[in-house]
């Protein structure tokens, strides 16, 4: 019989079959799909008319989408792979999502227009997230630039864009307001939110360390805004909702304010104006698409 050569045996049984991942790399990555599975349990809860139950998927899948990047950040276990993962779920979770739950609650009855809303929704969502990836790239964003997003982040959007859902469940709104062209409309402006240049609060540096007094109150503020919105959630959402789009004026001049302040942001290297958007991209960026 015929035998290898011993160099080699010895170099097959020292390689592994298998690399090993680190479980720091998975957790955050099984976080992301328990998001995901959340969002598409939304669709199937739509489909059933099980409307509390879809409401609340999209919104475990918010939260959970909250968690995923900062338990990678906490295990550093941050990867190019969670991040891709992580852009095609929020893609179907607050894109895809939402635009089929409004259709199918009410869009259909408006024919192509409520199917166009939708699409526009949806594809928003995609270009948002898409530009939102090329940004983190930017070595030139001020430092301040944290404390805001250019537009209404993905998550942000999906919750606000089921405004009248909630309204309507709420009974506080007669019934045109509640008219499948009205929601169509409303579909498209919070499309527009998303892929607009529009400063918004992100509340990544939002109490990031808190005052040793502030610990236990904030504890009973937290579960009370659990027990809150799980006891009446069409309420709460309704009203964070509503007090999220009150914000944005407010966002929008608290960042006018830091780039007037900025004498490094108020002229270019030409002694222009510059761009003020927080994803700003070069012009290297621009020539390939971006």
């Amino acid at each position: 019989m015929t035998q290898m050569p011993e160099d080699m045996n010895t170099n097959q049984r020292h390689t592994p079959r298998f690399r090993r991942v680190p479980l720091r790399l998975i957790v955050p990555n099984m976080v992301t799909l328990l998001a995901l599975c959340s969002g598409l349990t939304a669709v199937r809860m739509a489909f059933e008319g099980r409307w509390e139950f879809a409401v609340g998927a999209v919104l475990l899948a918010a939260v959970l989408d909250g968690l995923d990047g900062r338990v990678a950040r906490m295990l550093k276990g941050t990867s190019r792979f969670g991040a891709e993962l992580d852009s095609l779920s929020d893609f179907v979770n607050f894109g895809v999502t939402p635009a089929l739950m409004l259709y199918l609650w009410i869009l259909k009855d408006a024919g192509n227009l409520g199917w166009i809303s939708a699409l526009i929704f949806a594809i928003s969502a995609a270009l948002r997230l898409a530009r939102f990836n090329v940004a983190l790239d930017d070595p030139d964003k001020p430092s301040w630039a944290s404390r805001f997003f250019t537009g209404v982040p993905a998550p942000a959007g999906a919750l606000i864009v089921l405004l009248p859902l909630y309204l309507d469940f709420l009974g506080l709104f007669p019934h045109w307001f509640a008219d499948e062209a009205f929601v169509a409309a409303y579909t498209i402006a919070i499309a527009y939110l998303l892929i607009s240049r529009l400063p918004t609060y992100s509340g990544k540096t939002l109490g990031t360390r808190v005052r040793r007094d502030y610990v236990l109150p904030l504890f009973v503020f937290a579960v009370l805004i659990v027990t809150l919105t799980v006891s009446y959630p069409f309420h709460m959402l309704a009203g964070g909702a509503a007090l999220y789009l009150v914000t944005i004026p407010f966002s929008w001049r608290a960042h006018r304010k830091l780039v007037l302040a900025d004498a490094d942001l108020a002229l270019d290297d030409d002694g222009d104006e510059c761009d003020t958007d927080l994803d700003n991209i070069g012009d290297r960026d621009k020539d390939h698409g971006g």
